[in-house]
Order: structure tokens, then C-alpha cells, then sequence
């Protein structure tokens, strides 16, 4: 059975604020909303993808004010390496919002917290491999070719650095 990400729901303390952050932010769009059932709280549908009724969803029930615990991060990938570096003069300026740039040589990344704490990653894949886990933070006011030159020279000396096809083929073929 392969099984590919559908959704994750979030339980929030402020829906307002935390729909007013993944829409102006992240680009988010409500899809639906609506009680879970007669007398029950509302639960928000959100997405990006045209094609997805909803990525994310929000129910409102959320009482204690300390930061989630439940779930370190979730990551979403972006096709092109000046979606992370937008995303990140977006946030920066945000009050509240700590942004961490991190490289893990497979990936150019940025990790911030949303409104409630809740962990995100936004990532660009690399064109290479590296073991992990491990990480570097880099510099977002490079270019793309600057920050792969940089990945390069920062990660290239490991042992397990290589192209990305070559790892997935490898894996694949121990797989069938």
C-alpha cells in the first residue's frame, strides 16, 4: 500500500488570527467551514492546491495558552527557491514570528512558528543528497546560484553527498 500526505487539522485558540496568518502568509485559501455537527464548534477547511478540497483544517477548542507540544513541525515543499525567499521577507517583519533559515545540504529551508506556536518548515530540494540529520543555517539574501555554490562547498566533503537521482535510484532498487 503507498500512501501519500493528505491533511492535518490543527486544534486553535484564535481562529480568526490564526486564518488572517495562513491566508495572508502563506497564501492559504478557506475552501469550506462549518459545525462539526449541531451545537459543535466550526471547523475551517484551508488550501492551496486547486485540485485539494482542503490541506489544512482548524477547529476552534483549544484552551490551554502554552505552546503546542503535540507535533514538532509540518514542512510543505516549494518548486522554486525564490518561493522560500519571499516567504521569508514576509514573515521576518511579522511580530511574533521567529524565522530560522536551515540548510540540510538536501534542502534550502526556513522554520517559523505560526501565531499559536505550532512548528512550519518551508523547504527548497537541493539537487543533492546528504545523510541526516543535520543542518546549517544560511544566509536568505543570497541568489540561488550563490546558495547552491554554498550547499556545495558547505556539505560537499561528506561521504554521502551526491546527486539526488543517483540516492533515489539506489533506494528504489533495494526497494523492488
Amino acid at each position: 500500500m503507498q500512501m501519500t500526505w493528505s491533511h492535518a487539522v490543527l486544534y486553535v485558540r484564535d481562529m480568526h488570527n490564526m486564518l488572517d496568518f495562513y491566508e495572508r502568509a502563506l497564501g492559504f485559501k478557506v475552501t469550506d467551514r462549518g459545525p462539526l455537527a449541531e451545537g459543535a464548534p466550526e471547523i475551517v477547511f484551508l488550501s492551496q492546491a486547486p485540485d485539494e478540497h482542503h490541506q489544512l483544517a482548524m477547529i476552534q477548542t483549544r484552551k490551554d495558552e502554552a505552546p503546542s507540544n503535540s507535533v514538532n513541525h509540518f514542512a510543505f515543499r516549494v518548486a522554486a527557491f525564490e518561493d522560500v525567499r519571499q516567504l521569508h521577507n514576509v514573515l521576518a517583519p511579522m511580530e511574533g514570528i521567529k524565522v530560522a533559515p536551515l540548510s540540510h545540504g538536501n534542502t534550502l529551508s526556513i522554520y517559523f512558528n505560526d501565531p499559536e506556536g505550532n512548528g512550519l518548515e518551508v523547504f527548497w530540494d537541493t539537487p543533492w543528497h546528504v545523510a541526516q540529520p543535520q543542518g546549517k543555517p544560511w544566509d536568505v539574501g543570497m541568489d540561488e546560484a550563490q546558495a547552491l555554490a554554498w550547499v556545495q562547498e558547505s556539505f560537499g566533503g561528506e561521504d554521502t553527498f551526491e546527486p539526488r537521482e543517483k540516492y533515489y535510484a539506489r533506494r528504489g532498487a533495494s526497494a523492488g
